[in-house]
């Protein structure tokens, strides 16, 4: 294999030498934790906007969708429009822009016009994500890429703990629209310090938006995103609705609601650390038994939902499965070559493909006359789906891996 199309030789022409390594990832970490607190607390604010927007709950998922629909649109086409702009510089135009977008969420005077300001808040999110990720790989060994990457989510991972709950709070005692004003100032709290502390990450000699769209040739690149864009549905098709679950189902008050945001928010934190030191051994293993975790979980969530008692474990087993995204974010590394950048965006294009499926899916069956314990089974189903695609994966990947000359299987395993 030429040296362009190895992953390992692509990664150290990129690697800067970076002064302060652990203030990188806090600052990257930091714009993870601004965007966990926005993306998860708006499914946890639907019962306060939509009564203030004179609106449904099924209608308020097209809120959380509209951001989804941004992530899905921003993150390939940030990724190709700015393949030779240098990283540090559009880390720091995407925060400015996930500020802007949070910001005229905070102000929307309707339904209509918050629909918008959340599609705009998205479009940043998964080019941010997907470059902080590079940067974070370039920082460490190529044996510890999935650990490095799994620090900056973990800034997404403490928002479910921290600012998700914390959202929760200031939007029930005082107002909605504060929660997305506060992600805002974090926003600009993240520019900042990306702009002081990270390293300037010159675009690589031969950087073309014609490099990068190469990524979609490559079969196990459609396969990867696919496997999280069906597979990760099913924790959203749960978490969207768990809210309006505790209050309508388990009957246990506002005030469960940020305790209960805050064990999911625990589960996806260990499951991110333990994913990515799993993947890190083994990246097709880690990512299908991260989704047989996932089926079993949700299988579980029907039958939970009639006490805090039995929904508390069950909804931290399922936070737990979060973790697959940084597995597959690694596996995207292994199968892009050499374009990075759009693949690493088009990881969590495909993980916000998950968030309007599952929560639509989940509303088609609530809209059917089915309760909210229910959005369990529609999770189990497309986790399963998400598990064949693996299998698919794992399947034509062995001729590809059999075809390569045993010195290049070393080097990728070093």
């Amino acid at each position: 294999m030429n040296e362009i199309a190895d992953p390992a030789a692509f990664e150290a022409a990129a690697r800067p030498t970076p002064h302060h390594p652990g203030l990188v990832l806090l600052a990257l970490a930091i714009g993870g934790f601004a965007i966990g607190t926005t993306e998860f607390a708006a499914m946890s604010l639907v019962p306060y906007f939509a009564p203030d927007l004179g609106i449904g709950a099924t209608t308020a998922g097209h809120v959380i969708s509209a951001y989804a629909l941004g992530v899905v649109v921003g993150a390939p086409v940030i990724a190709v429009l700015a393949a030779r702009m240098a990283r540090r510089t559009l880390l720091v135009v995407l925060m400015l822009l996930f500020a802007l977008g949070n910001g005229l969420s905070a102000l929307a005077p309707t339904y209509g016009f918050l629909v918008g300001f959340r599609f705009v808040a998205g479009l940043p999110h998964g080019a941010y994500f997907g470059v902080a990720a590079l940067v974070a790989a370039s920082l460490v060994p190529r044996e510890r890429r999935s650990q490095a990457v799994s620090r900056v989510l973990a800034g997404l991972t403490v928002a479910t703990m921290v600012g998700v709950p914390l959202a929760n709070l200031i939007g029930q005692y005082i107002g909605w629209r504060w929660s997305f004003g506060f992600a805002a100032l974090l926003a600009v709290l993240t520019a900042t310090l990306v702009r002081l502390f990270a390293p300037y990450g010159a675009p690589l000699q031969g950087a073309s938006p014609l490099r990068e769209l190469g990524a979609l040739r490559r079969g196990q690149v459609w396969l990867t995103l696919a496997t999280g864009a069906i597979g990760f549905g099913g924790m959203f098709a749960v978490y969207t609705y768990l809210a309006s679950t505790l209050l309508e189902v388990t009957h246990a008050g506002a005030a469960s609601i940020p305790v209960m945001l805050t064990i999911f928010g625990a589960g996806l934190t260990i499951g991110n650390l333990v994913c990515a030191w799993a993947a890190d051994r083994g990246v097709m293993r880690a990512a299908g038994a991260t989704l047989v975790w996932s089926i079993v979980a949700l299988a579980l969530y029907p039958f939970a939902t009639g006490s805090v008692w039995t929904l508390a474990p069950v909804v931290f087993l399922i936070g737990c499965t979060g973790g697959l995204g940084t597995v597959l974010q690694t596996r995207l590394m292994d199968v892009a070559e050499d374009a990075q950048t759009l693949a690493a965006a088009l990881n969590h294009s495909a993980f916000n493909t998950a968030n309007a499926l599952g929560p639509w899916l989940a509303g088609l069956v609530l809209s059917a006359g089915f309760g909210f314990p229910a959005t369990g089974w529609v999770g189990v189903a497309l986790a399963l789906c998400g598990l064949v695609i693996w299998g698919v994966s794992l399947a034509t990947d062995r001729p590809r891996r059999a075809e390569q000359p045993a010195e290049d299987r070393i080097s990728r395993a070093a």
